[in-house]
């Protein structure tokens, strides 16, 4: 019989015990489960919203949800190890405009580079990154809406193709699954998504990612975007300068790509362990350096400084990036736009 963790332990229960024994039965009926403690709360809640009288609306609501989000994790699984590039933009944008022509081209320039694509699936922008992409590269998370068209002929019948009936749903796919975002001129839609990942990584809610600003050449969307920033936000005390270090404004195609892989060239990820933030990477920097960074940015590293360490016991029961070397600091997560400067130093080892 599956030994399972001890989730009643922490009050998460149905509230009736003879629920609670059968979703027992149930998981160590059905043998050794991965994560059986998760699943069990899983359907404890389930029971919950039927003790609690959700109504009809509220339980297709999770129900939709849930299997949004199971879908969405078997389409990506297979692709884990690939770099993907997540393309926001107006779907209004027509084939004949020099947006969609640059953002065919960036997107050609990432598949060329082994990075796969990922856009709304709709017109515009979204079909000039897969027409750019090639459909073998290309993801589309599609959302339906009343008025909108089908999904462009370029992913269209792609088994990488997802329709969300939930913006936050498709939203959340677009975080987790990206490894860099980025935005060329769009309406509400696309400020949406940019002010979205800017909050979520300001608030430490995501973890880092290269966001790239792209336009055509020349083009004067993304600038007065970011005078309005610094201007209205910035001036008024809304955000710190250190924010905008969150985004890089490019000019052309080349550096753009080069932004997206300069990200990773050293650094891999980052985890919170126990009040420590662990940063992933391929290589430490020497010690004197180490040292040298600590000090240049003590405003963020906390009391123990940045120091080196080694792989912790969950990273270890999780096969969490064990290629990796590992650098800890207790963030203060008083600037992320700090964080993110000290990426970038440590992306130069």
């Amino acid at each position: 019989m599956l030994e399972r963790r001890p989730t009643r332990a922490r009050n998460y229960s149905t509230g009736n015990a003879e629920i609670d024994a059968g979703i027992d039965s149930l998981i160590a009926e059905y043998g050794d489960v991965a994560n059986a403690d998760i699943l069990d709360q899983m359907i404890t809640t389930c029971f919950r919203l039927v003790r609690d009288e959700a109504d009809r609306g509220e339980m297709r609501l999770v129900n939709s949800a849930l299997k949004e989000f199971a879908y969405s994790f078997s389409v990506f699984r297979k692709w884990r190890g690939h770099r993907k590039v997540s393309i926001f933009g107006s779907a209004r944008t027509m084939p004949d405009d020099p947006v969609y022509e640059q953002t065919r081209a960036f997107a050609a320039a990432m598949a060329q580079r082994n990075w796969m694509v990922i856009t709304g699936a709709g017109p515009g922008i979204m079909a000039a990154g897969h027409e750019g992409a090639g459909a073998a590269k290309s993801f589309g998370a599609s959302i339906r809406l009343p008025l909108e068209s089908e999904p462009n002929i370029f992913i269209q019948g792609n088994t990488k193709l997802i329709n969300f009936k939930y913006f936050f749903t498709r939203k959340v796919t677009f975080i987790k699954e990206s490894d860099g975002f980025v935005l060329f001129p769009g309406g509400f839609g696309t400020l949406d998504e940019a002010f979205e990942l800017l909050t979520l990584m300001q608030t430490g809610k995501s973890d880092l990612h290269p966001i790239v600003l792209l336009d055509k050449p020349g083009g004067t969307y993304w600038p007065m975007w970011l005078e309005f920033l610094e201007q209205e936000l910035i001036a008024r005390g809304l955000i710190s300068p250190e924010d905008l270090c969150l985004v890089k404004h490019c000019s052309n195609i080349e550096d753009a790509a080069a932004e997206l892989e300069g990200f990773y060239s050293n650094y891999c990820s980052q985890r919170w362990l126990d009040g420590t933030l662990i940063l992933r990477m391929l290589r430490l920097p020497p010690e004197d350096a180490i040292t040298a960074l600590g000090r240049d940015f003590s405003d963020i590293t906390g009391p123990g400084g940045l120091r080196p360490v080694e792989a912790s016991e969950k990273e270890i029961n999780d096969a969490d990036e064990m290629n990796c070397q590992r650098l800890g600091l207790d963030f203060n997560q008083t600037s992320v736009g700090r964080l993110r400067r000290l990426i970038d130093r440590l992306n130069g080892y």
